[in-house]
């Protein structure tokens, strides 16, 4: 049996915020004065998300990602890995993180069963990424991205967050990271949650601008995409062993092919990113003991609501209540 929603897209990826804490502050994801943290106690212990990975691998789920705020601040998280590798029909896990503290864990999560990362790297200057996280080590993220490298974590994927007048000017230096070594740098288009001032303030770039910006720089064409490379639209700089690739979620948008369910920290499953209303409450129903058909039934009536698309390019900046770190994206 598989998830199917309202417009007949398959539903088969999940994406798993494990927390809504982070150990940067990244001006984009989040305001200046930070976020009300979820209270311990409201937060899904993994053995509860595990029972819902398991309702949703009975219907057709096969992909988990995992999220934050930063997942790598959540103890024990090799654990969890190893828990949803041995859950019957999923097939990968995946992780997404700021790589702070994956030179020191890279290897650990390869062996607990994980099979591929994106990292964040929205700048190559020491000084402006410490500005736009507020306080991170690029350092310590350009060791978590070789180790990443060297633990086979692949395909390695670096998500740049374009902001105009903020990073823009560093998108060819970024390409350049898929020449020597095999990087999948993704330029990611600037969306409206998280600190809605900066948004408003600095708009977007949309991706065909891009794609001649580099063009002028680069011998590039269209690129084969791989396992795992997900909704980018890739092309390779000539005799690079990486790709490089655009993820168009405002002047582009794949909504007509969206294949994910997102499930909060605090047990929401949302069927869309950018609408906050389009979500159902796992968690009560869960520790008021749901059982497996039930939790199926909240799958299928989450699939259900999910819109046909958002209203990103019509609408502009929406009013989110929560921020990126805690939606997990």
């Amino acid at each position: 049996m598989a998830i199917t929603d309202s417009y007949n897209r398959k539903i088969d990826y999940l994406r798993i915020s494990v927390t809504d804490r982070c150990n940067m502050r990244c001006a984009y994801c989040m305001p200046l004065e930070g976020i009300k943290l979820i209270p311990h106690h409201e937060v899904l212990h993994y053995g509860e998300i595990r029972e819902i990975v398991k309702a949703g691998a009975l219907l057709g789920i096969k992909s988990i990602r995992l999220t934050g705020g930063e997942p790598t601040i959540r103890r024990d998280l090799s654990r969890f890995i190893s828990m949803l590798k041995e859950v019957e029909g999923i097939e990968e896990v995946t992780l997404t993180t700021n790589a702070l503290l994956l030179s020191k864990l890279a290897q650990e999560f390869k062996d607990a069963g994980l099979d591929r990362v994106n990292i964040s790297l929205d700048s190559l200057k020491p000084e402006r990424f410490s500005e736009i996280t507020r306080g991170g080590d690029l350092k310590a993220v350009l060791e978590g991205i070789q180790a990443a490298l060297d633990a086979d974590l692949s395909p390695v994927k670096l998500n740049v967050v374009v902001i105009p007048g903020f990073n823009d000017d560093e998108i060819e230096d970024m390409a350049a990271l898929s020449i020597e070594r095999p990087l999948h740098v993704r330029y990611i288009e600037f969306m409206p949650i998280g600190d809605q001032r900066l948004h408003k303030e600095k708009k977007y770039i949309k991706t065909a601008e891009l794609v001649e910006r580099l063009k002028k720089k680069f011998e590039i064409s269209v690129a084969n995409k791989g396992a795992g490379m997900g909704p980018a639209s890739s092309y390779r700089i000539k005799g690079a062993k990486g790709t490089i690739g655009f993820i168009s979620s405002i002047s582009e948008h794949f909504c007509s092919t969206c294949n994910r369910l997102r499930l909060s920290s605090d047990g929401w499953l949302r069927s869309c990113l950018f609408n906050e209303n389009l979500a159902v409450d796992m968690k009560t129903p869960l520790r008021n003991g749901a059982s497996l058909d039930d939790l199926k039934e909240l799958f299928m009536k989450a699939a259900g609501i999910k819109p046909v698309g958002h209203e990103l390019d019509t609408r502009g900046s929406l009013d989110f209540k929560r921020t990126m770190s805690q939606i997990g994206g």
